[in-house]
């Protein structure tokens, strides 16, 4: 219970700063994908199950609030997330360079969806203008504030799990 309502806590924050502080600070309309950050990490952490499903309701939140079509970020969002919980068998806590560059990989095959979704369908043919002026920025933007939310999200996720094993061991 405390597990999920920590998860809910921190979609709900990186949700509300992602709409609000870092679409301030935005280059552009550059902004990081925070949610992305939140899934990835998380899916990694704990595996395909978590990722899977803190990526669908994270993307559930960007689809009712943001989004005109219910489903398209859920259902992207719950796939890169089953993709990071993948490779929870060879993370390794002290390891950062292992989920920079699945956020680096997840982050890009969010971009191409959603430049296939959104622009591809109506007609939108300059995908190389898109790639390098919107997602590749997005990608490089999202690296940088993986820097410093990931070591937050790990710290959470240790004390989680510490605290996990110290009620197993109450009951043992």
């Amino acid at each position: 219970m405390r597990r999920f309502l920590i998860y809910f806590v921190f979609t709900i924050t990186f949700f509300v700063l992602q709409g609000t502080l870092f679409k301030a600070i935005s280059f552009g309309t550059i902004a990081p994908n925070l949610l992305l950050i939140l899934t990835v990490s998380f899916g990694l952490m704990r595996g395909k199950k978590t990722g899977l499903l803190l990526g669908f309701f994270s993307g559930l939140l960007m689809d009712i609030f943001v989004s005109d079509y219910v489903g398209f970020y859920s259902l992207l969002l719950m796939y890169l997330g089953y993709f990071a919980g993948s490779f929870n068998r060879v993370f390794f806590d002290e390891e950062i360079k292992l989920p920079m560059v699945i956020i680096i990989v997840t982050d890009l095959i969010y971009g191409v969806g959603c430049y296939g979704f959104m622009y591809l369908l109506r007609g939108r043919l300059n995908f190389p203008y898109y790639f390098l002026h919107i997602c590749l920025p997005e990608c490089a933007y999202t690296v940088l504030v993986t820097l410093i939310f990931y070591p937050l999200i790990l710290l959470i996720n240790r004390a989680l799990v510490n605290g996990e094993r110290k009620r197993a061991k109450k009951f043992v």
